[in-house]
C-alpha cells in the first residue's frame, strides 16, 4: 500500500485525536501502564525486569483494533503494549509483574510471558515465528477467517526460526501477519553493527507482500494494518509489516547507553507525547491514570502466585500378563497405529521431511499414510526448529500434531523449540493452555551412519519440566502406545530406536520366562522368570531391548545364571517406585543404554535407588564410551553394547 499524502501531512496529536477513542484509550493505557511499572520497579515491589514498550505503544494498539475473536497474537519481550492492545486488563497485567496470583499468567510468567485467550508472549528471540505459524496453520485448516500476528524486533532478524518460519509460511499459504517493531537497536547494539542487508528483502525473498509503515503517522499506520489484515482473511496468504518507531526508555529497566542527543529528538516526536504536551485531552489522561493507579493498588492487594503443577511420575502399580498379539514388524505395527490415529481422530496430523508418498520416510514408518490420508500426512522443508514450533502453534490450537524428525541427532536443531516453548507453555501461562506435540524420531547406531546420524542423545531431553520422554520397545504394541499419547495433555518425545523398525513384534520369549506390563498408559515391561530364584536384573530401553532379551536367554544356557529383564517406556518424568516390587527380587543389577554414560538415564536411576534405599547390593552400569559413533562396522560395534558386553558385565556382577 502506497502512503496517503492527506494522512501523512496531519500533525501528530490531531491524528492521534482522529482515532477510534478505544483505540487511543489503550495507547495511553500502555504508556501509563508502563510508567507506573517504572515506579514500582523502583521501589521494589516488582520481580525480574521490566521491559517496556514506552514510544512504541501505537503498535500494539492499533494492530488490536483490527482483530476480532478467534485470531491469535503471539508477542515477544516487549510485550505490555501488545497484551492491553489486545485485553484491556491493566490489573492482571501489574498483578503479573508483581508476582501477584491473579496476574495474567498467575505471577508465573513475569514480565515477558503473558497468556490470555488467544494471546501468548515469551522471552526467546526467534523462536515465536513458527509457533505463530502453526497457530496461523491451524486457523486456515480450521476455515473461515480468523489470523495469526506476531510481534518481532529487528534484532531477531539474526535469528534462523525467523526465516524457517518465513518459508513455510509462504509456501503454505498462511494467514499470518509478521509486524517487526524497528527501533533501530537489538538491546544496547545499534542495528548497523549486526544488520546486513534490507529488512523488507528478507521476507520478499520468500514471495511475502511487504509494506512499510512508522509510529509517527497513527492514520496511515492504521489503514496499512486495516488493508493488510482484511487481505489475509480474504486469500489466506501471509504478509509482513516493517513499523518503524523507537524506544524512548531502557532495553531493561535503566540499562540505556544511548546518547542523550540520539534519544531526545524521538522524545519529542512522539506522538503520545505531543498528544500529552498539548492538553488537549486533560480529562482523558487523568481519567486513564486514575485506572491505572486503581489497578496498582488492587494488585498490591492480591496473593503471591500459588506453587505450579508438577509432572506426574509413574508410581508403584500392579502389574498384569502382557499381550502382544500376532509376531509382525515393529515399523508394520506403528505404520497401522499411525494410521488408525488419522481414521479415528479428525484432529491428527503428521509432519515432517519426506513423509509423504511414495517414500514413506526415512525407515518408513508414514509409508502410504499420505495416500489413505491426503492432505493430513505433509512433507515440510528441512526445518527442524521451524516444524516443531509449527507443531506447538498447532497443539495450543487443539490440534494433535505428530513431528517427525527424521534422525534423532538432528533433534538438536529444535531443542530451544522443545525446551523454552512446547515444554513450559502450560505450567508458565498458569494451566490456561495445553501443547499435546508429539514429536517421534529414530534414535542410535549399528548401522554404519557415522557420527551426525547414529547418536543416542535422549539423555539431553530428559528432566525437561512439561516434556515426556517415552522410548518405544518391543515388548509394548505401538496401537497401546499412540492412542495414549493423544489423551495427554503435555509435550512428548518419542524415541524409536532405528534398529528396532524391523525385530518382531510378539516374538516368542524365552521359555519359561512371562511377561508382564505394569498399569498406565506407558507401561515398564517386565520379562519374569517363573523359578524362584533371580541372580540379576537386566535393565535397559528402547533399542537394548532386544540384546537384553538375547543375554537373558544365554546367561541361563551357557552360565547357569537367571536373569529378569526391565524395560521401562517412559523416561521422564521417572521414579523408579514403580520398579521396587521387580528389582528386590535379585541382589545384583545392570543397567544398560546405547548413549554415554555420564549423567544419563542409568546414573539417575541409580542416583534415586540409593536415595531411596533400594539400590541392589551390587549394580553396574553398560554403555558407550564417550566419542563419536564411527562408521566403520567393526569399530562401530566394538563401542555400542552388546550380548557378550552384557553377558561379561553380569557374570562379573553375579561371582
Amino acid at each position: 500500500m502506497s502512503a496517503r499524502p492527506e494522512l501523512r501531512a496531519m500533525n501528530a496529536t490531531d491524528a492521534l485525536l482522529q482515532l477510534p477513542q478505544e483505540a487511543l484509550e489503550r495507547a495511553l493505557l500502555a504508556r501509563f501502564t508502563e510508567e507506573k511499572l517504572l515506579d514500582l520497579f523502583s521501589q521494589g515491589a516488582l520481580f525480574g525486569t521490566v521491559h517496556t514498550c514506552i514510544g512504541q505503544e501505537l503498535s500494539g494498539a492499533l494492530v488490536g483494533r483490527h482483530l476480532r475473536a478467534g485470531d491469535t497474537v503471539f508477542s515477544n519481550h516487549r510485550c505490555h503494549g501488545h497484551f492491553l492492545g489486545v485485553h484491556r486488563d491493566v490489573e492482571a497485567l501489574i498483578a503479573e509483574l508483581m508476582g501477584r496470583s491473579t496476574g495474567v499468567s498467575g505471577g508465573i510468567g513475569g514480565s515477558q510471558h503473558l497468556c490470555r485467550e488467544g494471546f501468548h508472549s515469551n522471552g526467546i528471540q526467534g523462536g515465536i515465528v513458527p509457533v505463530a505459524g502453526g497457530q496461523a496453520c491451524a486457523h486456515k485448516l480450521a476455515g473461515g477467517e480468523a489470523v495469526a500476528v506476531v510481534f518481532i524486533g529487528d534484532g531477531t532478524l539474526g535469528e534462523g526460526a525467523l526465516y524457517e518460519a518465513l518459508n513455510l509460511a509462504s509456501k503454505w499459504e498462511l494467514p499470518l501477519l509478521v509486524v517487526l517493531e524497528d527501533n533501530g537497536y537489538a538491546q544496547s547494539t545499534a542495528q548497523q553493527e549486526t544488520l546486513a542487508g534490507g529488512i523488507q528483502a528478507r521476507a520478499q525473498a520468500f514471495g511475502i507482500e511487504t509494506a512499510e509503515a512508522d509510529t509517527w503517522h497513527p492514520l496511515e499506520l492504521d489503514a496499512q494494518l486495516e488493508a493488510f489484515i482484511q487481505a489475509m482473511r480474504q486469500d489466506r496468504r501471509p504478509r509482513f509489516l516493517h513499523l518503524r518507531t523507537f524506544r524512548l526508555k531502557a532495553h531493561s529497566k535503566g540499562d540505556d547507553t544511548r546518547a542523550r542527543e540520539l534519544v531526545s529528538p524521538f522524545e519529542e516526536r512522539d506522538p503520545l507525547n505531543q498528544l500529552l504536551a498539548s492538553g488537549r485531552a486533560e480529562a482523558l489522561v487523568e481519567r486513564l491514570r486514575a485506572e491505572v493507579q486503581q489497578a496498582a493498588d488492587a494488585a498490591a492487594q492480591a496473593p503471591h502466585a500459588t506453587a505450579p503443577r508438577l509432572p506426574a511420575a509413574p508410581t508403584a502399580q500392579a502389574w498384569q500378563a502382557a499381550e502382544l498379539g500376532a509376531p509382525r514388524r515393529l515399523v508394520a505395527a506403528l505404520n497401522e497405529s499411525l494410521s488408525a490415529l488419522l481414521d479415528e481422530d479428525p484432529r491428527v496430523l503428521l509432519i515432517g521431511e519426506d513423509i509423504e508418498s511414495p517414500y514413506g520416510g526415512a525407515f518408513k514408518a508414514t509409508k502410504d499414510l499420505s495416500a489413505r490420508h491426503p492432505g493430513r500426512v505433509r512433507n515440510t522443508p528441512i526445518s527442524e526448529a521451524g516444524i516443531v514450533g509449527l507443531g506447538s502453534g498447532l497443539a495450543l490450537q487443539g490440534w494433535r500434531p505428530l513431528v517427525e524428525i527424521m534422525f534423532g541427532d538432528f533433534l538438536g536443531l529444535a531443542f530451544d523449540q522443545l525446551l523454552n516453548h512446547a515444554a513450559k507453555f502450560r505450567a508458565m501461562y498458569d494451566e490456561q493452555v495445553r501443547c499435546p506435540l508429539v514429536v517421534r524420531t529414530p534414535m542410535g547406531g549399528g548401522r554404519g551412519y557415522g557420527p551426525t546420524h547414529s547418536q543416542s542423545i535422549e539423555k539431553h531431553f530428559l528432566g525437561m519440566p512439561g516434556l515426556r520422554v517415552l522410548a518405544l520397545n518391543p515388548l509394548t504394541r505401538p496401537d497401546q502406545l499412540y492412542p495414549a499419547l493423544l489423551q495427554q495433555d503435555d509435550a512428548c518425545l518419542v524415541i524409536e530406536n532405528k534398529l528396532l523398525y524391523g525385530e518382531l513384534l510378539g516374538a516368542p520369549l524365552p521359555a519359561g520366562w512371562e511377561l508382564l506390563h505394569s498399569a498406565g498408559a506407558f507401561p515398564c515391561a517386565w520379562l519374569r522368570p517363573r523359578a524362584a530364584r533371580v541372580d540379576i536384573t537386566l535393565l535397559g530401553y528402547g533399542g537394548m531391548t532386544p540384546l537384553l532379551l538375547q543375554a537373558c536367554e544365554r546367561l541361563f544356557n551357557e552360565h547357569d545364571l537367571i536373569a529378569q529383564v526391565l524395560v521401562p517406556m517412559q523416561l521422564y518424568p521417572f521414579t523408579p517406585a514403580q520398579l521396587h516390587e521387580p528389582l528386590a527380587a535379585a541382589p545384583a543389577l545392570l543397567v544398560v543404554e546405547e548413549g554415554q554414560g555420564f549423567a544419563g538415564f542409568g546414573a539417575e536411576l541409580i542416583g534415586q535407588l540409593a536415595e531411596g534405599g533400594a539400590l541392589p547390593r551390587r549394580c553396574r552400569r553398560l554403555h558407550a564410551p564417550p566419542t563419536c559413533i564411527p562408521a566403520s562396522g567393526p569399530l562401530e560395534k566394538a563401542l555400542l553394547p552388546s550380548v557378550d558386553g552384557v553377558l561379561a558385565a553380569a557374570r562379573e556382577l553375579c561371582a
